[in-house]
């Protein structure tokens, strides 16, 4: 793909799966910044309107208009749309399966929870009932950890012995609350992939200046 992608991002958030995805395929983005949690800088967040009427990030748009939401499905076309990066095995390969498996794990089992853990009242308009709900969402985001964690068989990464998008989507969301001290405890095995992928030297500067 010759022309420019464009990515919708914010440091600190799911976005960067994709920017590191994009990093060690070697492909070229531009990055637009928008907060869109940021209730003091609403503008920022409204930038992403235009790819992702749900204002959320990530949005990747491409060269030709089209949008693409969702930090899974974008993980998964760029791991298909180039690949010789070797991200994700391709459609009729080994370890397809538990590839789209556990991608769709984290997105919809864990990932999708911080929409309810960011801000409570979304769910429970009674400030009173916040803090149990957040409890709550934190101890079924550990749970699913652990659950992931007892039926893979990482080798050097989660799937075997390359790196793949997963690795770097896990990398990432293992990361948000409960934070990774919890993490490690709760999902041992691939605790140790994610240390490798956090040392990968295509991605220490990108860790420490977008997740730092």
């Amino acid at each position: 793909m010759s022309e420019q992608l464009t990515l919708f991002g914010a440091r600190g958030s799911g976005a960067v799966a994709v920017e590191a995805a994009l990093t060690v395929i070697g492909q070229p983005y531009r990055l637009v910044e928008a907060y869109t949690w940021d209730k003091d800088r609403p503008e920022s967040g409204d930038k992403v309107l235009a790819a992702n009427p749900m204002r959320q990030v990530p949005a990747l748009v491409l060269p030709g208009g089209e949008a693409i939401t969702e930090s899974a499905a974008i993980l998964i076309w760029l791991a298909e749309t180039y690949p010789d990066a070797g991200l994700a095995p391709l459609p009729g390969e080994p370890g397809r399966a538990q590839f789209l498996r556990w991608m769709s794990f984290v997105s919809s089992a864990i990932y999708s929870l911080y929409w309810v853990k960011d801000d409570p009242s979304r769910l429970v308009p009674d400030p009173a009932g916040h803090e149990a709900l957040t409890e709550r969402t934190l101890e079924r985001i550990a749970e699913c950890w652990g659950i992931m964690d007892g039926q893979v068989s990482p080798g050097r990464y989660i799937l075997g012995d390359e790196l793949g998008v997963l690795d770097l989507y896990v990398a990432v969301v293992s990361r948000f609350r409960p934070r990774r001290e919890r993490f490690y405890r709760e999902a041992p095995k691939m605790g140790e992939v994610v240390k490798r992928v956090d040392e990968d030297p295509r991605l220490k500067a990108l860790w420490a200046s977008r997740m730092g």
